[in-house]
């Protein structure tokens, strides 16, 4: 169980450094990441390296018991290079040139970033690749956080290979983008451009392939610096920190080709509710290799600096969200960052060791935080406890699909309505959060197996295999829900012949024959139209917004009829049954509306109830988080209430049996169950 945080020695006179590491020694540190900013002191001009300083931190850290997290230093380019390459700087669709003076200031697809960034990679990897403080490698750092995207003439002329790679022959692209629209049909690769400012609307087939391009170009960056690393003989597992649900790069094609997760999550205490979102980033790197344990590579001790308003996280929320954190899969803690800096943009971000000293709420939580880690990592390896913390992600039976593909054509514009999609898929989670059950996030491809439900909302793009893999899913007995705006286009953002939702039409047992557009929520007054539909089901009446599709039903059940307005009696929430019955009867449902937090938990009580899926534990308020992992189930008090549970297992940071627990607010415990064990809560 790693414990620790960004460790920036450069920022300091040498003489701090060995108290440095006896502060971390007290805090039950156990790992650092070092040398991410590093690059201007590690190599002060081209051609010319300075390792030495590195070389005593790296000793003192490792004679101090601290293992080494070693970044490759390429994620903010030195003055020198960018005023002697100026070439190499990103620029924006506008035709800005995103300068020095900052951080990432670096065009992905430069030949010359990559050139200077492969030299200093090889010499950091020859050099340290063996070194026994090293237990594993930091590539970059959290690619295309601040340049979500590249328009410079390097990205023009790799933008053209790419395409020339994918498609072949120009002729494939102008069928693809439907070219003929507008007059824009292309007689070569050279004349096409990144989608830079135009008069008006932008190819949509384009726009989504600039997407593709923009995360493979950051990818190649990785794979070229892990492929450096690997051939100076280094062991070492080698990540990137991932940012949560981060749209500009597509994290399920990363992560094949990281040997562990991490991930970078800064939850803001403003807002009571962010802990859902915090758990959902949490099952989200679970449930991208859900074979290893992630690490938790960045999070805050307390406020930050970059909101409007940056305000600390209350008494026990830092080690109850770092607990979320192991609860959903995590084997290591660690912060941004050890020590606060004294100058700089971040210098007001909290930090491990706080400027105002050790006589602080926040090194005291610092200090206990790392002393249960470690007696957790203990507790949990001692062969009577039944062994360590396993990495599963079948421990949910509910999967939620969130495709980055369909993520970025869905919120292309031009669309009946504009939609954020990450929001409505983070509607239905937090649906299955309050209700206490348990979620994976999947591809529309991604094995099924042992999921009772799946919950796929707005797949405007479905891919052919998609599509498939979700029908034999209800063939098999699987429940599905399919939200409205699914089914849509393909992969190039074309209709399919035949109208809409042509593949999940059948499985699904209806039709669409319209969007039906509503007036988005917030808009002016003055702003004529329906803003909303009411559904009626035998469970409740739920709101509809942005959409009131008209769909036609074919072979399928109605649930739901929108009441009022244009919609008046249609249909808004259908199933069609599969099979025989019995526990092998498949169930599809749709969804023909974009609901609130009511119509979700409204539909997934239903279609939970069908599916025999219950919570975790039963009786808990909404502010108690629950989660599992093997046979490890964690409470967390999130509200501002005592609560209790009736709930029988071992604690595994205490090694005593409980039959109750009660939490205070920011409370946790962790309980290792018997075979058998039911539970309800109660709040006071």
């Amino acid at each position: 169980m790693h414990y620790g945080g960004d460790y920036n020695p450069e920022q300091w006179p040498e003489e701090i450094w060995p108290d440095d590491v006896a502060r971390m020694s007290e805090a039950g540190v156990t790992m650092v990441s070092l040398g991410i900013f590093s690059w201007s002191r590690l190599q002060p001009a081209e051609g010319e390296f300075d390792f030495g300083w590195l070389d005593r931190v790296i000793e003192l850290l490792h004679a101090g018991g601290i293992a080494v997290d070693l970044a490759t230093a390429t994620a903010s380019p030195p003055p020198w290079a960018m005023a002697a390459y100026p070439e190499m700087l990103p620029r924006t669709a506008d035709g800005v040139v995103l300068g020095p003076g900052s951080r990432q200031a670096y065009a992905p697809s430069s030949p010359v970033y990559r050139r200077l960034a492969a030299e200093l990679v090889t010499r950091l990897a020859e050099r340290y690749g063996r070194h026994p403080a090293v237990v594993l490698w930091h590539v970059n750092n959290e690619y295309g956080c601040h340049v979500h995207a590249d328009y410079s003439d390097a990205a023009r002329d790799a933008f053209r290979r790419w395409l020339a790679e994918r498609y072949g022959d120009v002729g494939q692209l102008n069928a693809a983008w439907g070219t003929d629209f507008w007059s824009q049909r292309y007689g070569s690769f050279d004349q096409i451009l990144p989608p830079r400012t135009a008069p008006y609307s932008l190819n949509p087939g384009q726009l989504l392939d600039f997407h593709r391009f923009t995360s493979d170009m950051l990818l190649e960056c990785y794979l070229m610096e892990r492929d450096i690393i690997r051939a100076a003989g280094a062991t070492q597992p080698i990540t990137t920190n991932f940012m949560g649900p981060f749209k500009p790069v597509n994290y399920p094609q990363w992560a094949q080709h990281l040997d562990v997760i991490t991930d970078d999550c800064y939850p803001d205490p403003n807002d009571q509710e962010s802990f859902r979102a915090a758990a959902f980033a949490r099952d989200l790197m679970r449930s991208l290799k859900p074979e290893v344990p992630w690490l938790l590579m960045e999070q805050a001790t307390s406020a930050l600096n970059w909101r409007p308003s940056n305000a600390p996280k209350a008494p026990g929320q830092m080690a109850a969200l770092s607990m979320q954190a192991v609860a959903r899969g995590a084997d290591g803690i660690m912060f941004f960052q050890w020590r606060q800096s004294r100058a700089g943009a971040e210098k007001f971000h909290s930090a491990m060791l706080p400027q105002a000293g050790t006589d602080t709420r926040t090194w005291r939580e610092v200090v206990a935080l790392g002393a249960e880690l470690a007696a957790l990592a203990r507790l949990a390896a001692q062969p009577a406890a039944g062994g360590g913390l396993p990495a599963g992600s079948r421990d949910a039976r509910v999967a939620l699909v969130l495709d980055w593909e369909n993520w970025w054509a869905i919120e292309n514009p031009d669309h009946p309505v504009v939609l954020d999609h990450l929001a409505h898929v983070q509607t239905w989670y937090a649906a299955a959060h309050r209700q206490h059950v348990q979620v994976d996030i999947v591809q529309p491809t991604s094995d099924l197996t042992g999921y009772r439900v799946v919950i796929a909302p707005q797949l405007y793009l479905l891919a052919a295999s998609g599509a498939a893999n979700l029908t034999d899913f209800v063939a098999r007995g699987g429940h599905l829900l399919v939200t409205a705006f699914s089914d849509v286009v393909d992969e190039c953002d074309r209709f399919r012949d035949g109208g809409y939702l042509t593949q999940l039409g059948p499985v699904l047992g209806v039709r669409v024959e319209d969007f039906g557009a509503l007036v988005a929520p917030g808009a002016p007054e003055s702003e004529p139209g329906e803003r909303f539909v009411e559904v009626e089901t035998a469970a409740g009446v739920f709101t509809g917004t942005l959409l009131a599709e008209e769909i036609g039903v074919t072979d399928a059940e109605v649930l739901g009829r929108f009441i009022g307005g244009r919609s008046d009696g249609r249909p808004a929430l259908t199933v069609k049954a599969h099979g025989a019955g019995g526990d092998a009867a498949g169930r599809a449902y749709y969804l023909a509306t974009v609901t609130d937090a009511t119509g979700a938990a409204t539909v997934l009580g239903e279609v939970f109830a069908g599916a025999g899926v219950e919570p975790l534990l039963s009786g808990l308020p909404e502010t108690v988080e629950v989660a599992r992992r093997g046979d490890v189930l964690t409470l967390i008090n999130h509200g501002s209430q005592t609560a209790r549970a009736a709930v029988s297992g071992v604690d595994l940071l205490t090694g005593a049996s409980v039959d109750q627990v009660t939490l205070e607010p920011f409370g946790y415990v962790l309980l290792r169950m018997p075979a058998q064990a039911g539970a309800d809560g109660r709040e006071d």
